[in-house]
């Protein structure tokens, strides 16, 4: 898998986009072709870039159609659930990830189509690319990035984007 020249690949020294390598940060249980809910896993495959959302009280709009993350938005990962792997509204009683966080963290998100629209339940909610806590932390299983590195990035891709996991 070595994609199209607008997709970002996933390469043992970082993130290959449009001719720049990023350092790049993984799923603490590394790479898998068998993704479950939990496992600390990034997932292997192509995943199209199918959203970006930001803070709108942390940073102006990354793009034109950067979706802002609004106080009470929230990820169902709780697969027993109707809404599992979808963003959802506080109040949420079951398991959930809060997008709007008090730490950098999910200040800009790019949202992949893992497991989505039609989510298999337990496969693994979304996997996002976001801006990493430092070098070499791992993820859940998103790919993180340096915050001006994901602002680069989140600046230069399109609809057609695609992160590509080998």
């Amino acid at each position: 898998m070595t994609g199209d020249a607008g997709d970002m690949v996933l390469t043992p020294r970082g993130l290959r986009f449009r001719g720049r390598l990023y350092p790049c940060a993984i799923g603490r249980t590394g790479v898998t072709g068998a993704k479950r809910e939990g496992d600390g896993a990034t997932p292997r495959g192509t995943h199209r870039i199918v959203g970006m959302l930001y803070r709108p009280d942390r940073m102006a709009p990354p793009a034109d159609w950067a979706v802002p993350i609004r106080p009470g938005d929230l990820w169902s990962d709780d697969p027993r659930q109707e809404d599992y792997n979808l963003m959802v509204r506080a109040p949420y009683p079951w398991s959930h990830e809060a997008l709007r966080r008090p730490d950098p963290l999910y200040d800009l998100v790019l949202v992949t189509d893992w497991n989505w629209p039609r989510a298999e339940r337990g496969r693994g909610s979304c996997i996002f690319i976001h801006q990493w806590r430092r070098p070499g932390y791992p993820t859940a299983g998103c790919v993180a990035l340096r915050r001006d590195h994901l602002r680069e990035v989140a600046a230069r891709i399109g609809h057609d984007t695609r992160l590509i996991v080998p």
